[in-house]
C-alpha cells in the first residue's frame, strides 16, 4: 500500500490519463467519499504542497525507514526531518480546511492521524538523539595526568 501512496499523491498534479482507470477512480472516490475539496479541484498551493512530497517527503520516508531498521544513526536526524515537515504541510493544510469553511469532520478526523504521526516522529528523533548522546558520554575515556 505505501507503494501506491505516491502514484495516489501523484494524481493532484500529473494527468489522470498517465494512471489506470481503477486508481482514477479509487481518487475520485476518495474525494467523495471525505469530501475532500483539496483534491477533487486543487488549488495551487495544494498543488505545490504534492509536488514537495514526491520530491522531499517520500525519499526522506524511505531512508527513514531504511535508517529506523538498520538502526543507523542518522536515522533520528531524518525522523525530525520528515516530522517538521509534515507539522508544516498540516498546518498549511488545516489552516485552508478550517479557515475555508468548506470541510467536513470526516476529512478533519483524516488528517489528524497524520499530525500525531508527525509529532511522534519528531520526538522519536529527539529521544534518540539525547539517547546517543548519553551513551557516546558515558563511554568517552577519563582524561588521566601524566606521571612524570
Amino acid at each position: 500500500m505505501a507503494v501506491a501512496a505516491p502514484l495516489f499523491d501523484a494524481q493532484v498534479v500529473l494527468p489522470r490519463g498517465l494512471y489506470p482507470a481503477p486508481l482514477v477512480g479509487i481518487h475520485r472516490w476518495f474525494a467523495a467519499e471525505f469530501g475532500h475539496y483539496l483534491v477533487a479541484d486543487p488549488p495551487p498551493f495544494f498543488r505545490g504542497l504534492v509536488w514537495l512530497d514526491l520530491a522531499f517527503l517520500w525519499p526522506v520516508c524511505v531512508a527513514n525507514l531504511y535508517g529506523i531498521l538498520a538502526r543507523r544513526p542518522w536515522s533520528a536526524a531524518t525522523s525530525i526531518m520528515a516530522g517538521v515537515y509534515v507539522l508544516t504541510y498540516m498546518s498549511a493544510i488545516f489552516g485552508e480546511m478550517l479557515g475555508s469553511g468548506r470541510t467536513t469532520p470526516k476529512l478533519i478526523q483524516l488528517y489528524v492521524p497524520f499530525a500525531l504521526a508527525a509529532v511522534t516522529a519528531v520526538l522519536r528523533g529527539f529521544c534518540s538523539c539525547s539517547a546517543q548522546a548519553t551513551a557516546v558520554a558515558s563511554h568517552a575515556p577519563t582524561a588521566r595526568k601524566k606521571r612524570l
